[in-house]
């Protein structure tokens, strides 16, 4: 259970926490880094007593790219063992934590540290043997969460054992409790085209749902005064049972038993991959762990209209030429419901942790739409690293056979665009992060982006366009000056900044090249729409605003941002100056270059 946590494992665990706790508060200007000389810096302790000396390059976007071991820790002149809890502690008031915030953030920390070990000890396969993995092998093999928050595997509430049993990265398949509500508790909401009972029968086969009947009316309850609802494992054991033990007792709830179908934790932890029939939908489960910020459950109310906005989406990303040309899509959350406690509803406002215990989205599988020798991977994946240090988007550059430069533009022609289209033609935003896409891959190279987590993420922005009733809530209106940011901060900050300093790393394309080549995608799709331009959102800008999404976390780790309000939640710190500014068609606009020097040999096969 505990076999991972060795002083070897946990050292370099702690070594990589500290590494890039120094690269991203120094990034969001937490952290004042003095400089040495010759890439050298130091950052003092609160009280001036420790010191923590590096060696690191500063890239485009200020990213940090830090030495992991030219990390050292000074005490009073003398050398320490680096130690990330530790570190925080030495950094607490520069770091801004609170006395309520501190002991938490420090728990997460740990957790952080304890799943790094685990993935380290367990053996995952190298880069080059991920080329050719299957989409679930791609998806437990993320050795990072969310690159820009450093306690970004928190989880808190799992045990020692349930870590293992419920962690992406345990890859450990579980079976889908389920419930029966009776349905004037709860409700179910399909897509348009779709009924409740065609959804079930399309998820659980016929003998599961003659069971799940059978045991009602064991119990001398008619079926048909109730709907099937799942519930993950934990939050059944850890909350459905304790919590509403009431309705249990009356029957309000009745407990089912496990679905048929094994199940596989994706990166988002409370997201459920069917393996034994991939064709059904993902599964989106209320889970109250603490993770990274929030508390991971999942809101009835919003359930309600879920698969209206989904549909609304849909057809507005269909009906796109733009879009169908770039192959880009959504998986749309077909189905969603949960339940309503009468005594929660009287006792909790709107948004209360009480009202997302109980709730459930089934989305569409990517897996039915591949088309012959295509293969799936999270957009994560592209800022893995393996064991070897080696870079799972060099891997594929290599598979592709494509000069690194051709290889990027591909991938920025099937996510960037789309996502740059959708705001400037739509007013419309994602939440664009790795997690959020799912890249669809011919031998090596991204040919569509899918994007997910619509509901919840996606945002209409300052717009008067005429939404049905349902479809409203994803109305929000924003600064005009933040709008720019759901692309230069989700995008360009949080995941071309990482993307470009690990292919810069690695030596397969100088970062000077990467953003010429961002400028040269986004000046074409300027050329290839001029009926936009009227509406384009300028992204080049000189500079633009750093959101600190660390800040948000040290702030209030249970609650970092109202989903309702999302840009009054920003924590923006001066400016950034903005890589693709400069980009002029000297720098190679329109077309790519020669491969660039390769830091490591060339991988097999390639």
């Amino acid at each position: 259970m505990i076999d991972h946590l060795t002083p070897e494992a946990w050292a370099d665990a702690g070594r990589h926490l500290v590494t890039k706790a120094l690269s991203e508060f120094a990034h969001e200007r937490l952290l004042d880094p003095e400089e040495l000389g010759e890439g050298r810096y130091r950052v003092r302790s609160d009280d001036g007593g420790t010191a923590y000396c590096f060696t690191a390059r500063r890239l485009a976007l200020d990213h940090w790219l830090v030495d992991p071991g030219s990390v050292v820790r000074l005490v009073g002149g003398s050398g320490r063992p680096l130690d990330a809890v530790q570190f925080v502690l030495d950094l607490r008031h520069a770091l801004g934590l609170s006395d309520d915030v501190l002991p938490v953030y420090l728990e997460e920390i740990t957790s952080t540290l304890a799943s790094r070990a685990f993935k380290a000890t367990r053996g995952l396969p190298t880069s080059a043997e991920l080329v050719d993995a299957g989409f679930q092998a791609v998806e437990s093999s993320m050795t990072e969460g969310h690159p820009c928050f450093v306690a970004n595997n928190g989880r808190l509430g799992f045990s020692a054992e349930e870590y293992r049993r419920f962690a992406p990265e345990a890859a450990a398949p579980f079976r889908l409790v389920w419930v029966a509500a009776r349905r004037d508790r709860s409700l179910l909401v399909c897509s348009a085209g779709l009924t409740e009972d065609e959804l079930l029968a399309g998820e659980l086969d016929p003998a599961t749902r003659e069971r799940f009947a059978a045991a009602l009316r064991d119990l001398d309850l008619d079926p048909a005064d109730h709907r099937y609802l799942p519930v993950h494992p934990w939050q059944w054991e850890n909350r459905v049972a304790v919590t509403f033990a009431a309705e249990l007792a009356t029957r309000q709830l009745v407990h089912l038993g496990e679905g048929d179908d094994e199940m596989l934790a994706q990166q988002s932890i409370r997201t459920a991959f069917n393996t034994t029939r991939p064709d059904r939908h993902y599964v989106k489960t209320s889970l109250s762990v603490l993770n990274m910020g929030f508390l991971r459950g999942l809101s009835t109310e919003y359930m309600a209209v879920t698969p209206a906005i989904n549909d609304w989406v849909h057809d507005l990303v269909a009906g796109d030429p733009v879009l169908a040309g770039c192959g880009f899509s959504i998986l749309r959350e077909r189905a969603a419901g949960g339940f309503r406690s009468d005594w929660v509803q009287q006792a909790t406002a709107p948004g209360s942790p009480y009202r997302k215990m109980l709730a459930a989205l089934w989305r569409e599988s990517p897996v039915p739409a591949l088309g012959p020798g295509q293969q799936l991977a999270t957009m994560a994946s592209l800022l893995h690293v393996d064991a070897d240090g080696r870079p799972f988007v060099s891997a594929l550059v290599a598979r592709s056979g494509l000069p690194a430069r051709a290889w990027l533009r591909r991938y920025l022609d099937v996510y960037l665009v789309p996502v740059v289209h959708c705001l400037t033609a739509h007013s419309l935003a994602f939440m664009p992060h790795g997690e959020n896409v799912v890249l669809v891959l011919e031998d090596g190279v991204p040919v569509r982006a899918v994007m997910k987590d619509i509901g919840e993420e996606v945002a209409l922005l300052n717009s008067s366009r005429e939404l049905p009733a349902d479809v409203e809530r994803i109305r929000v209106q924003v600064p005009a000056e933040h709008v720019p940011l759901s692309v230069q901060t989700d995008v360009f900050d949080c995941f071309f900044r990482f993307l470009a300093a690990l292919l810069d790393d690695d030596g397969v394309l100088p970062q000077d090249e990467f953003w010429a080549e961002v400028a040269a995608c986004l000046r074409a799709h300027e050329a290839a729409t001029p009926e936009l331009d009227d509406v384009r959102v300028d992204l080049f800008a000189p500079t633009f605003p750093l959101s600190a999404l660390n800040r948000l976390q040290l702030r209030d780790n249970r609650q970092m941002v109202d989903l309702a309000d999302p840009s009054g939640a920003l924590q923006l710190v001066g400016d950034l100056v903005n890589p693709i500014a400069a980009a002029t068609p000297g720098d190679g606009f329109g077309g790519p270059t020669a491969p660039a020097r390769r830091k490591a040999d060339p991988l097999p096969g390639s």
